[in-house]
């Protein structure tokens, strides 16, 4: 069978299977989320021993530091798609709900129901934890799932494939409700994004050269981000070690995180108290510091920035610092040069906080807390699909609302329309 063939087949029974979820009931699925939980935890050392083949082959192939901490598991990332399952299951059901009810001047009521979308293609890159993050949002939102993980995770996510294959046989539920890509052709996202047919809607979940590729080449919706190019504002009169504990977390905790901070700003009132606080611990921890003219007069070891730092992503131990004049400023740079992911503000002013929340166009806004709040599991949706820079259907972390349609119910007594 050619890969056409082979992507086709999957559409088809993508598609099946997505019928047999959208009518199954919330007990059915979670119990399906509970088998697969179980197989992951009876599977834990043929997981690890993939996985431990796929980082060989990453290392010897010259894979960056940030890419193999993605790619990478261990007992407690086992540990942590197996909570995940749980937490998913623990949540309300997001199908059926009707609102929205309202009479109508002819006696009809109207409101809305929630719905699944139907097939939900995933493509995503390294994070072989990714498949069990998706899956069990699909499973729970009654949506089906094809996921292509990238090449470097083939056998990782083969492995988990096999667990969740056979968590959902142990349900009584569709195997292929759940599919992974078993090849590493890349034109096998090509097909993928393709199928209009039978797919209703494409996540991507990568590098801005994907995410492009895909948007640009799909001919099925895609909810999607760029590149997460997160600020912290140090706003006057902050408290500086609240900033410092903020400012650290935001850039140290993980450096290949779409969450994670890439440029640093300043008020610069307090930047010189700022950086003789924050700058030792960015040295220790070996981030280096490309700054603006002030920042490098302020941190001897600082580097230049150039105009293409502000708007960089690095994923990696690089922060870009600028001192601003004020909060216009500081609202001004992030929405010139940041990519609408998330930014946050340290301030001890309600109406500078006020007028962050409301002027800076990002998907996710923080107030006196760390860029890496910004993540389904920690806003209580259990987990995300992914995270949206885009305006309409989906903002921010994709959890099960996310993947998800209203349609319109009408209630009538039999009424007809003069």
């Amino acid at each position: 069978m050619d890969l056409s063939d082979y992507m086709l087949g999957l559409g088809r029974q993508a598609k099946q299977a997505a019928r047999i979820l959208a009518l199954s009931t919330l007990s059915q699925r979670n119990h399906a989320l509970m088998c697969i939980a179980k197989r992951i935890d009876q599977q834990r050392e043929l997981i690890l021993a993939a996985n431990a083949e796929d980082l060989a082959a990453a290392k010897s192939e010259g894979l960056d530091d940030a890419m193999c901490d993605r790619l990478a598991l261990n007992a407690e990332r086992i540990d942590g798609m197996i909570g995940n399952l749980a937490q998913v299951a623990s949540l309300p059901d997001p199908i059926g709900a009707t609102d929205q009810i309202r009479t109508m001047p002819s006696g009809i009521r109207v409101g809305k129901m929630r719905v699944p979308l139907g097939v939900v293609g995933i493509i995503y890159e390294s994070r072989p934890n990714v498949t069990i993050e998706a899956s069990s949002l699909c499973i729970k939102s009654g949506n089906a799932t094809i996921l292509r993980g990238g090449s470097e995770s083939i056998r990782s996510n083969g492995a988990i494939a096999r667990c969740i294959e056979a968590g959902l046989a142990d349900a009584g539920m569709p195997e292929t409700a759940v599919q992974v890509v078993n090849t590493t052709d890349r034109a096998a996202v090509g097909a993928l994004i393709t199928l209009d047919k039978f797919v209703d809607v494409i996540v991507p979940r990568g590098g801005k050269g994907l995410i492009e590729r895909i948007t640009a080449e799909a001919r099925i919706p895609v909810i999607k981000h760029l590149d997460g190019v997160c600020h912290v504002f140090v706003d006057e009169g902050a408290d500086l070690s609240m900033a410092k504990a903020i400012a650290i977390n935001a850039k140290t905790h993980r450096y290949g995180t779409c969450n994670t901070m890439e440029t640093l700003l300043l008020d610069r009132s307090l930047a010189a108290d700022a950086l003789a606080l924050i700058g030792p611990e960015l040295r220790a921890k070996g981030v280096e510091v490309r700054g603006c003219p002030e920042t490098c007069r302020l941190l001897d070891w600082a580097v230049v920035a150039t105009e293409d730092d502000w708007y960089a992503e690095y994923l990696a131990p690089i922060l870009a610092v600028k001192t601003v004049s004020g909060l216009d400023e500081a609202i001004e740079h992030i929405n010139t040069y940041g990519s609408h992911h998330t930014d946050a503000i340290v301030t001890n002013h309600h109406a500078h906080a006020e007028r962050f929340m409301r002027e800076v166009d990002s998907s996710s806004v923080m107030v006196n807390a760390s860029t890496r709040f910004a993540d389904g599991f920690e806003y209580g949706l259990g987990a995300e699909i992914g995270i949206s820079t885009d305006k309409i259907h989906a903002r921010g972390p994709v959890g099960l609302e996310g993947l998800t349609s209203q349609k319109y119910v009408v209630f009538g007594t039999g009424q007809v329309r003069s």
